[in-house]
C-alpha cells in the first residue's frame, strides 16, 4: 500500500490467493502479470496508474473470483482477456476512463454476479451489449423457470449518457431490466444533448435514428459582378449530422459557414461568398453525414456583369495586389496525430482573402488542395503515414505554390515500446526536419532526438559556415521551435547528399 512501483514483483510466492497493490503508481499490466500466482483468488489493484492492461495479462488465473481495478487511468479494456478467467465473479471498473463498451464485451464473463462501470466516460453503447451476454441469455430462462438463478448486479450510474437516438436500445433495456439483472442505480441521468441534459432515462423519448436528408431553398443563383452571395442548406437528420461544404470538388473550411440549429434534428447551414467575381462561379455542394449515412444538394452560382454581351471568362484565378503577397509558414505544433500549420500573411484585404492548402507526398504531383476561408491562419494535418515525405504550401486562393511557402517533412518509423504494447494506429513525426529560411544545410532537431542526430546536424551546419555557404540575405526568416517528436537520422544524412536542397 502506497508504495512506489515501477513494475509488479516477479517473485510472488506461487500459492497466495489474495493480493492487493494499491496506491503503488503501477502504469500497466504486462503479459502474464501473475502467471506463476496461479492459486489467486483475489487481485485488488485499486487507485493505480495503470492505462494498459496487455491481452495475456491475466494468462494462468484460472481460479479468479474477484477483480478490482477502481480509480486507474484505463481509456479501453482488453475483454477478450477474460478468457483465462472462467471462475470470475465479481469485475469493478469503477471510476476509469472507459469512453467505449463493445458489443461483445462481456462475451467471456460467464460467471460474473457484480459489473461495476459507473463513475466512467461512457455515452453511447447498444443493448445488445446485455442482450447478447450468454450469462444473461442463460439467467433469464432460469430465472423464469426455476427462479433460483444468482442475481448479477450492474451499476452504470454517473457516465455522461448522451441521450440521443445512439441511445435509444439501451434507454429502452434499462426501463425494462428485471431480475436476474439488477441495477446498483436504476437513475441514470443524461448529460446531453441539451434539450436532455438533467432528464431521468424513463423521462425521455428517443426516436429512431434518420439518414440526413438535404435540401436548399434556392438550387440556382444569378447574381452581379462585387455582390455577397450567400447560399442556404436545409438538413434533418437524427443524430445531428457534420456538415461540409465544396467547390469543383474541393472542401471548403473556415470561417465563411456557419450553423444554425431550428430544432434537435433540423440544422441550417449558410455558405457566405464575399464580392463575388467571376471565378467564384460554378456548383458549389452541401453535404451532411452522420453513422448512418449521407446525403448532398448542390447550387449553382452564375454572375453576370454589367455588359451583358461581354462574355464571362473562365473560372480561373485573377491577378491582384496580392499577387506578390510574402506568407511565413510553420509548423506550430505536432501531436502522434499530426501537424498543425500556422501562417501569417499581409494582404490589401485580411476579412476577404482566401488561401489554399496544397498537401500530399513530396514525390506526388497530384497534391491535396483545402480552401480556407477568411480570417483563419491555422490548419491541422492528421492521419499520416509513418516513414513518409510530404510537403504543404500554402499560397493565396487558387494561387500555384511558388519558393518559400511550402515545408517539407518526414514522418518517422520508430514507436515507443509502450505504443507498440498498446498497439496504437497512431505514428510519431521525427524533430530532425529542414528549416526553408535558415543556412542551407541547417536542419532544427529538438532535444529529444536522438544524440547522433543532434551532433550531425550541429556539426553539417558549422560545416557550412566555415566555408562560408549561406543564403541570399533576402530569404525571409522563419521558426520551427514548437516541433516535437522522435527523430530519424535518414533526413540528416540525406542532407550530405543534397546540401543544395
Amino acid at each position: 500500500m502506497e508504495t512506489s512501483m515501477a513494475k509488479i514483483p516477479e517473485d510472488i510466492p506461487h500459492d497466495f490467493t489474495k493480493i492487493r497493490i494499491e496506491n503503488c503508481h503501477l502504469t500497466e499490466l504486462p503479459r502474464g502479470s501473475f502467471s506463476n500466482v496461479s492459486a489467486l483468488e483475489f487481485l485488488w489493484l485499486n487507485f493505480n496508474e495503470i492505462t494498459l492492461m496487455n491481452i495475456k495479462s491475466l494468462d494462468g488465473l484460472a481460479n479468479l473470483t474477484e477483480l478490482r481495478l477502481q480509480g486507474n487511468k484505463l481509456t479501453s479494456v482488453t475483454w477478450t482477456a477474460f478468457q483465462e478467467t472462467p471462475k470470475l465473479k465479481i469485475l469493478d471498473l469503477k471510476h476509469n476512463r472507459l469512453d467505449v463498451l463493445p458489443e461483445h464485451a462481456l462475451r467471456h464473463l460467464l460467471k460474473l454476479t457484480y459489473l461495476d462501470l459507473s463513475f466512467n466516460q461512457l455515452s453511447v453503447i447498444s443493448k445488445d451489449v446485455f442482450i447478447s451476454w450468454p450469462l444473461y441469455q442463460t439467467a433469464e430462462k432460469a430465472w423464469g423457470k426455476e427462479g433460483l438463478v444468482s442475481n448479477v448486479v450492474l451499476a452504470l450510474h454517473d457516465n455522461p449518457w448522451l441521450c440521443d437516438c445512439r441511445l435509444k436500445g439501451f434507454v429502452e433495456f434499462i426501463r425494462a431490466v428485471s431480475p436476474p439483472i439488477i441495477l446498483m442505480n436504476s437513475y441514470l441521468m443524461c448529460s446531453g444533448p441539451a434539450s436532455k441534459a438533467g432528464k431521468f432515462f424513463h423521462e425521455v423519448q428517443l426516436k429512431t435514428c434518420m439518414k440526413p436528408v438535404a435540401s436548399a431553398p434556392e438550387t440556382n443563383i444569378t447574381l452581379p459582378v462585387g455582390a455577397n452571395a450567400t447560399l442556404t442548406c436545409l438538413v434533418k437528420a437524427r443524430p445531428g449530422p457534420t456538415i461540409e461544404w465544396m467547390y469543383t470538388l474541393k472542401i471548403i473550411r473556415g470561417s465563411a459557414a456557419t450553423e444554425t440549429h431550428l430544432d434537435e434534428e433540423t440544422v441550417t447551414s449558410q455558405l457566405v461568398i464575399p464580392s463575388l467575381h467571376p471565378a467564384d462561379r460554378g456548383l458549389y455542394t452541401c453535404t451532411a453525414n452522420n453513422f448512418i449515412g449521407n446525403t448532398s444538394v448542390s447550387i449553382t452560382v452564375n454572375i453576370h456583369t454589367s455588359n451583358s454581351s461581354a462574355a464571362l471568362p473562365p473560372p480561373v484565378p485573377m491577378l491582384s495586389s496580392n499577387e506578390n503577397v510574402d506568407i511565413d509558414i510553420r509548423i506550430a505544433k505536432q501531436t502522434v496525430y499530426g501537424i498543425t500549420l500556422e501562417w501569417y500573411a499581409t494582404t490589401v484585404d485580411p476579412a476577404g482573402t482566401w488561401f489554399t492548402i496544397h498537401f500530399g507526398k513530396y514525390d506526388s504531383h497530384k497534391k491535396e488542395t483545402i480552401y480556407i476561408g477568411p480570417g483563419i491562419n491555422s490548419y491541422t494535418v492528421s492521419d499520416l503515414l509513418p516513414a513518409t515525405k510530404y510537403e504543404v504550401c500554402v499560397t493565396l486562393k487558387s494561387r500555384p505554390p511558388r519558393e518559400g511557402q511550402c515545408i517539407v517533412f518526414v514522418t518517422g518509423s520508430d514507436i515507443s515500446e509502450l505504443e507498440q504494447r498498446a498497439k496504437l494506429i497512431h505514428i510519431v513525426v521525427i524533430v530532425c526536419a529542414m528549416v526553408l529560411a535558415v543556412p542551407a544545410g541547417m536542419y532544427a532537431c529538438t532535444t529529444e532526438a536522438r544524440f547522433s542526430c543532434v551532433e550531425r546536424c550541429v556539426k553539417l551546419w558549422k560545416r557550412r559556415r566555415l566555408h562560408g555557404e549561406n543564403l541570399p540575405r533576402t530569404e525571409r526568416q522563419g521558426t520551427f521551435d514548437s516541433l516535437q517528436a522522435a527523430s530519424d537520422e535518414g533526413l540528416c544524412e540525406d542532407s550530405e547528399r543534397r546540401p543544395k536542397k
